[in-house]
């Protein structure tokens, strides 16, 4: 089902924001901002040049200082009312979200709530960092170890969660007594603007926080790279760009934390309750209408269960109401943009060809907005595109296996190593399948792993380092160790 649309009205900054200050871009220019379920433009937003990023990164650099030297409890409370802000302005951040980003309402809420948790949670860890102390093996001297924050620190997020990227790497930096430079997914920097403003009224000071969107990334990142005056990277994006981004730092020996692509398999065993395991897939799968690096891509499915998965999953992914997400009742959004539905298709297409049933979908929508109807396919060859490919779209695509070697063997042939999903009713076989796959992170019997409590990361091309829960902080600090001899 498709609903129609509505253009929404969006009131949020629309400048770069340096040292406490909103600003236009050094050379006047903007770029649009589009609303993917229409393709119209929402408003235009100052595009920052490489000047703007030497002017985000001195006004940091400058501030680094004073901010590192704030008592803990006064990082923690300015990030305690930025998450009361937050909270109060549910309506108005769901708004942004649905219209430059196109998750439904009730997800775009789902998200500030989330996103919102980062700041609570580093709140309270700002205020719990902590050192050690203790004796030299002969006892001859004290080890005492100390914390200190890093230096001002280099964010960049993606467009599918832009105000959950943002607190998750603001609030541990924030909390930890790092400054930062901030840049937007083009796609969505309203949001961002619209978090920059709710931390200048919760109480940060000029320059700890400055925002830049830009349409030239690799300019304004590769600036604040070269400068001399980073100490940290935090991104979340491809593994390509990550890469690129890894080879940057390596001449200023930078700090990195990298969450990259994923390609997460979901397994069914088959002695899986199937339709507590269709429940879960319907979140692992449709979150953010298949748009996250956590989405399950690789569905393996018992053969004794495979026809009654797919066919189930079929049918709850069938009846979901696609449309704009500022509609009420709408489900599934549209994905970002013409060129994320078109690589789908190419993948849906090559899946097809290679003799795979679509039991629902398999076919974009025409019309205005960047829609693709949620799509199962059942009977996929494990040599198709979309099985090494991260699909970022509602697309299950179902394969059959025989034995728990097998399918561990399948889940694992993939560069990727983020979050697998195993449904069984034995707790043996759960923690035995967990350990043997090749993640950083496992849900049994759950297809939602993310929260702000937990430490969200990956291995192998999935990244470097773990956001969130009691060491997320720790990548935005340095130890030091004071040697002291006992008299």
């Amino acid at each position: 089902m498709t609903t129609t649309t509505t253009r929404p009205h969006i009131d949020t900054p629309t400048g770069i924001f340096i040292g406490g200050t909103w600003r236009r871009a050094s050379n006047d220019t903007t770029f649009d901002v589009v609303n993917p379920a229409t393709g119209e433009v929402i408003v235009a937003v100052s595009d920052g040049t490489i000047a703007d990023a030497e002017a985000a990164m001195a006004a940091a650099a400058a501030a680094q200082q004073n901010w590192a030297a704030t008592a803990p409890r006064e990082r923690s409370i300015i990030l305690r009312r930025a998450f009361e802000l937050i909270i109060e302005r549910t309506e108005h951040l769901a708004a942004i979200i649905t219209a430059e980003m196109g998750k439904p309402l009730a997800d775009a809420r789902g998200e500030v709530a989330y996103g919102a948790e980062f700041f609570r949670w580093f709140s309270e860890e700002a205020v719990r960092i902590s050192g050690d102390h203790t004796l030299t093996g002969d006892g001859k001297n004290r080890i005492v170890v100390t914390r200190a924050p890093v230096g001002p620190c280099i964010l960049v997020t993606p467009w599918n969660f832009p105000l959950a990227m943002g607190t998750r790497k603001i609030g541990p930096a924030l909390a930890a007594g790092c400054t930062v430079v901030f840049k937007p997914a083009e796609q969505t920097p309203l949001t961002a603007l619209a978090l920059a403003d709710i931390l200048v009224e919760a109480g940060v000071p000029d320059g700890v926080v400055n925002v830049v969107p830009t349409t030239d990334a690799a300019g304004v990142v590769g600036s604040w790279m070269a400068s001399g005056l980073a100490r940290k990277i935090s991104f979340t994006g491809s593994t390509d760009v990550g890469k690129i981004l890894l080879a940057q730092a390596a001449p200023t020996v930078m700090r990195t934390s990298m969450e990259l692509g994923g390609n997460a398999p979901f397994i069914v065993a088959e002695d899986a309750d199937v339709d507590r395991a269709v429940d879960g897939a319907m979140v692992a799968k449709m979150r953010n209408m298949g748009e996250a690096c956590t989405a399950a891509n690789r569905f393996f499915v018992h053969r004794s269960v495979a026809e009654e998965f797919a066919d189930k999953l079929g049918a709850r992914m069938g009846s979901l109401v696609v449309g704009a997400g500022a509609e009420d009742g709408v489900e599934v959004g549209p994905l970002i943009d013409e060129d994320g539905r078109a690589k789908v298709q190419r993948l849906v297409d090559d899946a097809l060809a290679r003799g795979a049933r679509a039991v629902v979908g398999g076919t974009q929508d025409d019309g205005p907005g960047y829609f693709y109807p949620p799509t199962v396919l059942d009977d996929v060859d494990s040599g198709s595109d979309l099985m090494s490919t991260e699909i970022f779209g509602p697309v299950a695509a179902v394969v059959p296996f025989d034995t728990e070697d097998e399918v561990i063997s399948l889940a694992n042939d993939t560069e990727w190593g983020l979050v697998g999903y195993v449904y069984t009713q034995d707790i043996d076989r759960a923690l035995r399948m967990g350990e043997r796959l090749e993640v950083g992170m496992v849900g049994l019997n759950t297809g939602l792993v993310s929260n702000p409590a937990a430490p969200f990361g990956g291995v192998k091309q999935s990244g470097l380092g773990r956001e969130g829960g009691k060491v997320g902080i720790d990548e935005f600090l340095e130890y030091k160790y004071f040697a002291i001899p006992r008299s």
